[in-house]
Parts: C-alpha cells; structure tokens; sequence
C-alpha cells in the first residue's frame, strides 16, 4: 500500500493568459523559435481568471529564462491522442496528464527519460520508475453537488439513481477525460468489480445528461443548478469553489460502505522527440522546484508532488477538514493501463454510449 501524503490544499481562481492553439503543421512559428515550450495538458490546472497555478508558475518561468509557454489543454486522453496522431511532426515538448493516461502515453512511445531536479522528493508511487513521468501536483478524485438545492450532499452511490436526480447528473466520458475514467476506477473499487460497477452505471444512465469531453466544463452547470451532482476532482473544484458560491465537494460510498477516493495527480513527462527537448527540461526542473511546489498550495489549490514541502495556510486547513474520513484506496495502474480499452468498452455497452 502506498502511502497517501496528503498535504493541505490553498485556493485558486483564475483564467490562464498564455493558452495558444498550435498548428499541427511543421512550420508553425513555435516549431522554429528557439524561445518556445509547448505544453499539452489536461484540464485543472490553469485559473479560471488567469491566477491559477499554470498561470504563475509559466509566467515566472517565462521571467526568469526568456522562454515562452504555448499551451494546449483538452481532456487526459484527448491530449494523449493528440499527440499520437503527431508523432511523425512532434509539436508538444512536455505532456501532462491524469493516470492512466500518462501510463498510456508511455506505452504508445511518446515520452522520453528524464528526471527533473526535485524529482528525488516526489513519492516512488508518483512516477515512474525509468524517468519517463513524474507528478508535478498530487490531487484526489472527487464529486460535486450543488449547495443550494442541496442541503446535504448525497451520501452514496445509490441515491443518484432516485427521481430528483433525473437529468440532473452528468459525468465526463471515460476513456477522454481523466476525471472521466476516475468514475469507472472507483466505481468497479466501490462495487466490488467490473460486472456490479457497470450495472450501477447502467442504471445511473437514466438519470445522466450525457458524454462531456471537459470535466471542468460541469462545475458551472452545478453551480448554476443545471445539474445537482457531477463528477470532478478536489484540486479543481476547490479553486472553481471560489468564483462558484453553490459548488460542494462529496465523495460517494456503496451504501453500507465508507466514502472514498485515490491519488489522482497532474504526472509531467518529456516527449519523444520533443521539438524544444532543452527547454523542456528546464521547464519541467521549473515546476518541481521549491517555489514553484510551495505555489502548487499557496496558488494552485493542489497537494504538493514533494514530500518535503508542506502547507499550513487556512485552505488548506480546511480541505484537509474535507478529507477526514475519506479512505484512499490505491488503483492497480498496471492492471487499468493494460485493460483500459476493455472497461471503457464496458462502460459503453453498458450505458449505450
């Protein structure tokens, strides 16, 4: 069992400034200047009002080294196909994503072995054994639900499948979203396996909007009371929590059971082939460093990758508070990496998607 170092939380608000879409083609500008790192990433980590921790760490970087960050950001496995599809034109120098598709990634020969300066203080759980990744912000899994329609939140699993919920519960599509194949993973833990989990789903897609490609997309669609429950992760929902008054944080528990969640966290790697591989690194040592770590608390509204920076702040205290009673389990990634293909197949037969 790995140990779950869980570290208190600040929080975050924010847009990012510096989001650019890049062209698939060789001759874009950023493919040809030396002063550029491109940068593919899931969704959550980039402010909804441009002070997010995306938003400070790129903007220090770019300060201290000259060098400019293009980001591109889309679901785990959007970015991870994206970056498939231009393997024979590599635009992307770092790719960061949510398990299991920083294992998937790896698999498909996108990243290449490099171990940024700091990485000896992050968790042997939280990266890769060869160099390949690295987590650069640890978080967990978690759910949303709307406060004001919603005196309490639900308490488990089962009581999504009552009236009330009835196209007011929207989930992101697993096998895109990172946040999206988090619901299968704890819903076949949950459950007890494959075949119960996707029983619940089956019948849970009565009351179920639908797909989403973007889990972050939903926190205002609950906020706003379009939909009483949502999946998401605790990271992201916390920093939204602020600009969102009516947005709660919950985990689910199998009736009978205790609620929980696992380490769900924002994992770094240099991509093969990467165009601007020098500036990659630097990029990469830039975001393991102690500042850099300390802002991930302080700015981001994450935990730590390091096992050596803690945070003490009043946030953090109380997402701390949050996660009393909440049991980490820890997913078997060998066996989701490898079998992922075969429980999002499932889930889609299941649930008709």
């Amino acid at each position: 069992m790995r140990k779950n170092h869980l570290r208190p939380i600040a929080a975050v608000t924010g847009a990012l400034a510096l989001a650019a879409t890049l062209s698939a083609c060789g001759g874009s500008s950023a493919a040809s200047d030396e002063k550029v790192v491109t940068v593919y990433s899931a969704d959550g980590l980039k402010g909804e009002n441009g002070d997010g921790w995306y938003d400070k760490v790129f903007k220090d970087f770019e300060k201290k080294t000259g060098i400019k960050v293009e980001y591109v950001e889309g679901g785990s496995g959007e970015m991870v196909q994206r970056a498939v599809r231009e393997k024979s034109n590599t635009q992307a120098d770092v790719l960061v994503t949510l398990p299991p598709f920083i294992q998937q990634a790896d698999s498909k020969g996108l990243l290449q072995a490099y171990e940024p300066a700091g990485s000896d203080q992050v968790d042997s759980a939280d990266k890769a054994s060869d160099g390949k990744w690295t987590s650069v912000v640890n978080n967990y899994f978690g759910f949303i639900y709307n406060k004001k329609e919603l005196t309490t939140p639900p308490a488990t699993w089962e009581e999504l499948l009552g009236g009330k919920y009835d196209e007011k519960v929207q989930y992101s599509t697993p096998g895109i979203a990172g946040d999206g194949t988090a619901v299968l993973i704890k819903a076949m833990h949950d459950f007890g396996g494959k075949e119960p989990a996707m029983a619940y789903l089956k019948k849970l897609q009565s009351n179920n909007v639908g797909p989403s490609a973007s889990t972050g997309k939903l926190a205002p669609k609950v906020d706003k009371g379009e939909l009483l429950a949502a999946n998401g992760d605790v990271q992201m929902n916390y920093a939204q929590s602020k600009d969102m008054p009516n947005l709660g944080i919950w985990f689910p528990a199998k009736a009978g059971g205790k609620p929980t969640t696992f380490a769900l966290p924002y994992a770094a790697g240099l991509v093969t082939k990467a165009p601007h591989s020098a500036n990659g690194k630097k990029l990469l040592d830039f975001m393991l460093a102690e500042q850099a770590q300390k802002d991930v608390s302080a700015v981001g509204g994450g935990f730590s990758a390091r096992k050596d920076i803690e945070a003490s702040d009043a946030n953090a205290t109380a997402l701390t508070k949050l996660m009393d009673g909440v049991e980490v389990f820890e997913p078997d990634w060998s066996d989701i990496g490898t079998n992922l293909d075969t429980y999002v197949d499932a889930w889609k037969s299941a649930t008709g998607s």
